[in-house]
């Protein structure tokens, strides 16, 4: 245990003193961590670090609610679909997100109250031509068939109706 301080002498010069008697009997030669930077030096600002700290040294994961979950993979399905290799594999990952969307909308799922809306096929396509420019100019855009060449045929099978969601 350290000593006390002497009355009459300042804290400053005490403490000093005690760095400089240590540091000449060698007690901070061979420090662990001694010439490399600090942890988290350059970040900013956490206040939560040390529980995740803590959480990795456990190698513990805190899952998120069911609705924010939802939320968070939306996000990286879209980014994903953005950086498909192709439109068709962009337009799946989205048809298979709002289907998932779609299925959530009838259950109850824990966390806070929030409604994911559906994510607008067209849209997350326009963002992948914009991504990934066509190579050939002169195709036609998607939809549309070149002149001549005869155009989609017309589905017999009738979609179910699913406008209870659909509002506007």
């Amino acid at each position: 245990m350290a000593e006390r301080k002497p009355p009459g002498l300042g804290f400053e010069t005490w403490i000093d003193r005690q760095i400089r008697e240590a540091t000449e009997r060698g007690e901070f030669d061979d420090l662990p961590g001694a010439g490399k930077p600090l942890p988290g030096e350059g970040r900013p600002y956490d206040e939560l670090w040390w529980v995740k700290q803590k959480m990795e040294a456990e190698n513990l994961s805190f899952p998120l609610p069911g609705t924010l979950a939802l939320r968070k993979e939306a996000e990286d399905r879209r980014a994903e679909a953005v950086e498909a290799r192709t439109e068709a594999e962009a337009r799946k990952i989205i048809g298979e997100l709002n289907e998932r969307i779609r299925e959530s909308h009838g259950k109850t799922l824990s966390g806070p109250p929030l409604v994911q809306p559906l994510l607008d096929v067209e849209e997350v396509a326009a963002d992948w031509r914009a991504r990934h420019p066509a190579e050939d100019e002169s195709a036609p855009p998607p939809g549309r068939p070149a002149e001549g060449a005869p155009g989609p045929q017309p589905s017999r099978r009738r979609r179910p109706r699913l406008r209870w969601f659909r509002r506007g």
